[in-house]
């Protein structure tokens, strides 16, 4: 198929990271010019891609330059839903990084606004294009080891400030839940084929962490009658974690444990079987092609060229949305919260002004 010409805008560190790790990686798609409000974004990213000259200081400029397909949005949370919709109104298909949008209402609007046009809105939830997280799914599916009771998820990192210099998710008004738990909170739909119904959390702040907002959480979610338990922390002396987490998933007739996502972009992908009579033993991983943000990339380009609803569409994701944005509003109020549909508008505007544990 014809590469997808494409437009990215947001070139902070995590956009750089984008355009000289993710994009070169993908065939599918041509990226025909860079976009950022800040001049000195363009030597940056010279640094990095060589041959990026095509810079511009807006969206529009872009559009008029370079006629795309199609734009990725990089940027901070804050600009995702205007450059989305600017984007969609301008007749491109739409990949945007996580987290979707900062309210439901402006998620909604944008996956309202791609449908009216025919546009494909992808959000880049790349935590499920791993192995690892896929062969949990298809254990699940194939129900080979009975019914599944319980998940216990823990998330590691060690990232308080001192002594090390402030990164930009120390500043954010919710570090983990919103930033990083979301990523877990997705896979827990994909993996589970399900639905959360209720979620109870709560959340610390401890002044030395130099986190603005509360790095660390526990949590105890609902799927109708399963339990998850989840424990993560931005602020952990303890070993770290793969970036998905370690998890242990308790069926009937045996346990699976499993860890997803090294760091820089290395495999460390691992499921193990425990069955209740018999060895453990180390399950096989079927390829993945492409992984993470290139699995998601390459995932918009042929939903695209196909004209099918990707797997993380805008409108999938409202789901994960509404899922976090109901553990920032238990947080907030020391309640269980239930999670549907009825109550997502409710629970948003809650999240937003109640106060932070």
């Amino acid at each position: 198929m014809s590469a997808l010409r494409v437009v990215q805008v947001g070139l902070g560190g995590w956009g750089r990271d984008w355009a000289w790790r993710v994009n070169p990686a993908v065939d599918e798609i041509e990226v025909v010019g860079y976009v950022d409000s800040d001049p000195e974004a363009a030597a940056r990213l010279a640094a990095l891609v060589p041959g990026s000259q095509r810079f511009f200081g807006s969206l529009h400029e872009a559009l008029e330059a370079t006629r795309p397909d199609a734009a990725l949005i990089t940027t901070t949370l804050a600009g995702h839903a205007p450059l989305s919709r600017a984007a969609l109104d301008a007749g491109l298909h739409v990949l945007v990084e996580k987290p979707f949008t900062e309210t439901l209402d402006a998620g909604r609007e944008l996956v309202d606004l791609a449908a009216r046009r025919g546009l494909t809105l992808m959000v880049s939830q790349n935590y499920r294009f791993f192995p690892a997280a896929r062969a949990a799914a298809r254990v699940v599916e194939e129900g080979s080891l009975g019914e599944l009771y319980s998940v216990s998820i823990d998330f590691r990192r060690n990232a308080a400030a001192p002594p090390r210099p402030r990164a930009r998710h120390h500043s954010d008004a919710q570090p983990l839940l919103v930033d990083m738990s979301i990523h877990h909170f997705d896979l827990l739909r994909m993996i589970l084929g399900r639905e959360p119904s209720s979620i109870s959390c709560l959340t610390s702040s401890p002044a030395w962490s130099g986190f603005d907002g509360p790095p660390s959480a526990m949590a105890s979610i609902l799927f109708d009658e399963l339990l998850v338990s989840y424990r993560a922390s931005w602020i952990s002396a303890g070993p770290i974690t793969p970036w998905a987490g370690e998890w242990a998933m308790e069926f009937e007739r045996g346990q699976l444990l499993w860890s997803s996502r090294g760091d820089e972009g290395v495999l460390k992908d691992r499921v193990v079987l425990r069955p209740r009579r018999g060895k453990p033993r180390v399950l096989p991983l079927q390829l993945i092609e492409r992984i993470d943000r290139a699995g998601t990339l390459t995932e918009f380009a042929h939903a695209v060229h196909q004209g099918r609803e990707p797997e993380t569409s805008g409108r999938d994701n409202l789901q994960t949305l509404a899922f976090t944005f109901a553990a920032v509003e238990s947080a907030a109020n020391r309640k269980w919260v239930a999670i549907t549909s009825n109550d997502a508008a409710r629970r948003e505007n809650r999240s937003r002004s109640g106060p932070r544990s």
